[in-house]
């Protein structure tokens, strides 16, 4: 071998050693803004009043994250026996293990969406009643909210 090539072949090794720990700083920096810890808080949270005494409830309200992302993994309620996490389709309703809380964003659990289902009532819920909801985010643990029963018919804003 000659000795330009030597030394060609070195730095192009040099220079590819180089890029490629560039590139993991790059990627170590960019997963890093995804780690951060979430900021979470809760807005808008209500219950529409179950149109059947003992019946079944449904629980509306926003996560807003001004932080990295998070999961909901469970909601408990010391005022009910079951509260479960479901999303509805066009043609279906189904229960899901967890709901993404994405950096920066929003998790909507409102009408035709994803949602909470509330059963088994400790006591029968009236107007202006609260229920408590425990809120069991992966990274952020548990958030408390006390949720309001509203008339069947509400809608956020109106």
């Amino acid at each position: 071998m000659s000795r330009g090539f030597r030394r060609s072949a070195l730095i192009g090794a040099g220079l590819a050693t180089a890029l490629a720990a560039g590139t993991v700083v790059v990627a170590c920096q960019s997963s890093g803004s995804s780690s951060a810890a979430p900021k979470l808080s809760v807005a808008d949270p209500y219950i529409p009043l179950p149109a059947t005494p003992g019946g079944m409830g449904a629980g509306y309200l926003t996560v807003r994250n001004d932080g990295g992302s998070d999961r909901l993994l469970k909601v408990s309620s010391p005022g009910a026996g079951s509260v479960t996490m479901h999303r509805s389709t066009e043609k279906s309703m189904e229960e899901v293990g967890e709901l993404e809380v994405p950096a920066h964003g929003t998790l909507d659990l409102a009408r035709g969406g994803n949602h909470l289902m509330i059963m088994d009532w400790s006591k029968q819920p009236a107007l202006g009643d609260e229920l408590e909801l425990d809120l069991e985010f992966a990274k952020a643990g548990t958030v408390v909210v006390k949720v309001p029963v509203k008339p069947l018919t509400y809608r956020p804003g109106s």
